[in-house]
């Protein structure tokens, strides 16, 4: 009997060995056809990327082209154009390239904002700026009504210094202001860099569509605000609500605070804590035409992949920001 217990013993061996070597054989085929895999996907990242690169500068060397020119409505529309194709490419692009694209959006749309104003007849201009609803919101100008008429003799080179710049116009905002209602529209706000600065107890509207968009060092404000073709700064603030529709979303030095957003390539948070999310829920008539002219996707929304700067940890989630239940969220906002 153990002779037969030996003799099977060989064949046994025969079999077990066989099917090691086919089980490595099959790990190392899958291990190739993980490479293959990663090796195709990489092409068609670099060919996407290759592809936008050569489609962004062939888009924006148009804009600039219109803008030389005056014709100012193409410019608008291709310019929306180009910020439709950086947002739609935002998945595959790297974060440098992103940046760039954002940097070369946003100087665009500060010429264009020049552009305007440089041939806009001045008369007009001049009227707008005395109307009593703009008085609050953005700051005069000039400082006295003639000046734009002698200026307009002259038409000034180039396309202009940037709003905040030195000798550009001046940012559009609010400052200083406690225990108010705050509102601006469609025509203050349009293409416009927006500042908010040390409000108190605020309720600031901003209908309309901005370019840009900072808020700092307001303390228990709620901000509501229309889509912004770039970025939103939010600085300093604490607890505060606002509600934010932009591209990107950077919020620095905040606390106790409540963000309801539509973003199309996230948000960062750096040195906040107690701060939610949760998606853009404010509305208002004619929003719709507002994201239009932003080039901003209704349809993407991150509003819930925050990167944290202080939380380098990948297998615990950051202890400084998290989501609003779907109970406590506002549905309602007057």
């Amino acid at each position: 009997m153990e002779a037969a217990r030996e003799a099977a013993e060989p064949g046994v061996a025969a079999v077990v060995l066989p099917e090691r070597l086919q089980r490595r054989e099959a790990e190392r085929q899958q291990g190739v056809e993980r490479q293959r895999q990663r090796k195709e996907a990489q092409v068609v990242k670099e060919e996407q990327s290759e592809f936008f690169i050569a489609a962004f500068t062939r888009e924006r060397e148009a804009v600039e082209g219109l803008l030389a020119a005056g014709v100012l409505e193409e410019a608008a529309a291709r310019l929306q154009g180009l910020q439709k194709l950086l947002t739609e490419s935002v998945r595959f692009l790297a974060p440098y390239e992103v940046r760039q694209g954002q940097e070369a959006v946003a100087r665009l749309q500060s010429d264009l904002g020049a552009r305007r104003q440089q041939l806009q007849p001045k008369k007009k201009f001049a009227f707008r700026i005395l109307k009593k609803e703009a008085a609050p919101g953005c700051e005069s100008r000039p400082a006295e009504p003639a000046r734009p008429a002698a200026a307009s003799a002259a038409p000034a080179p180039g396309y202009g210094p940037a709003e905040g710049e030195p000798g550009g116009p001046p940012l559009c905002g609010f400052s200083g202001v406690e225990d108010e209602e705050l509102e601006l529209g469609p025509a203050e706000l349009l293409q416009r860099d927006v500042l908010l600065s040390e409000l108190r107890r605020c309720r600031v509207r901003l209908r309309g569509n901005a370019n840009t968009l900072r808020v700092r060092d307001c303390r228990g404000c709620t901000v509501l605000c229309g889509p912004v073709s770039t970025s939103v700064l939010v600085d300093g603030c604490s607890d505060c609500l606002l509600a934010l529709a932009c591209q990107q979303l950077r919020t620095h030095r905040t606390r106790s605070s409540l963000f309801y957003v539509q973003v199309t390539s996230g948000a960062v948070i750096e040195d906040c804590t107690k701060v939610s999310f949760a998606p853009y829920t404010w509305s208002y008539p004619g929003i719709e035409r507002d994201f239009e002219s932003s080039g901003l996707d209704r349809n993407r929304n991150n509003w819930n992949l925050v990167d944290d700067f202080d939380w380098l940890a990948t297998d615990r989630p950051s202890p400084n920001w998290s989501l609003i239940p779907e109970q406590e969220r506002i549905s309602c906002w007057e």
